[in-house]
């Protein structure tokens, strides 16, 4: 299923197509990618953040890792540009409160679809980033999708952004590749495990830490099949590629 291009349509059309896809996503987590102790929540508030897709930890009494799901991956995942971190990032940050989700639970991973909203104005393009600053600061693992080509505000996409940010390196993706998919893994240090793609090419599976080297597979392929099956033929249609 290739990515299409979303800014053809009304963001209002994508917003559809956004919510479709983080349920989507998160029912695919529930339903056996995710361990035993943790679940997924979409579209749930944590204090300060607004997540697509929360992964929690559960409390007391749970099930240890295992129990007939799918266990996490130890192995680094393989994708075509990684990046990690100076050991000094935490300590060069301000502390600030730690984020729990309202029932106690843990909170140990994000997963952000981009909306044309996070890159509308420079205000909340400044507001996304705070708060994957927060993020990756609290040592919450997050993957983000960004379906959407750079803009003067993330003139190398979002990644791009994010690492001269925190690192004051710069990333220069393929030019033919102005999508990103990019998860991070936090521990002492930051590392981020980057996947350019461009409109038509397939959207790549991508892994998401659930701690330090132990992660799984998210779908995002498959998943944006699913939702794309379920977008109105009007819509389909002014996003389909014509035939000649």
């Amino acid at each position: 299923m290739p990515m299409h291009d979303w800014t053809r349509v009304p963001a209002g059309i994508y917003h559809h197509f956004h919510h479709r896809w983080i349920t989507a996503i998160s029912d695919r987590l529930n339903e056996g990618l995710l361990p035993d102790e943790y679940y997924a929540m979409a579209e749930q508030q944590a204090a300060g953040f607004g997540p697509d897709v929360l992964t929690l930890q559960g409390g007391p009494g749970q099930p240890d890792r295992g129990g007939g799901r799918t266990a996490t991956t130890p192995a680094r995942p393989k994708t075509r540009f990684t990046a990690q971190t100076d050991a000094e990032f935490y300590r060069r940050k301000k502390s600030s409160i730690v984020v729990r989700h309202v029932s106690g639970d843990e909170i140990v991973a994000m997963v952000e679809i981009v909306s044309p909203g996070n890159k509308g104005s420079s205000h909340a393009f400044k507001a996304f980033m705070d708060k994957v600053y927060e993020l990756l600061e609290h040592r919450i693992h997050l993957l983000i999708i960004d379906p959407f080509p750079p803009t003067k505000r993330d003139p190398k996409g979002v990644h791009a952004a994010i690492w001269e940010a925190v690192e004051d390196q710069t990333f220069d993706p393929p030019a033919d590749k102005p999508l990103t998919t990019v998860s991070y893994e936090c521990e002492l240090v930051t590392r981020a495990y980057i996947e350019p793609f461009a409109v038509g090419d397939p959207v790549p599976d991508m892994p998401l830490f659930l701690e330090p080297e132990a992660h799984i597979l998210v779908p995002l392929e498959d998943t944006y099949a699913v939702s794309w099956r379920a977008m109105p033929a009007r819509w389909r249609r002014v996003l389909e590629p014509s035939q000649s």
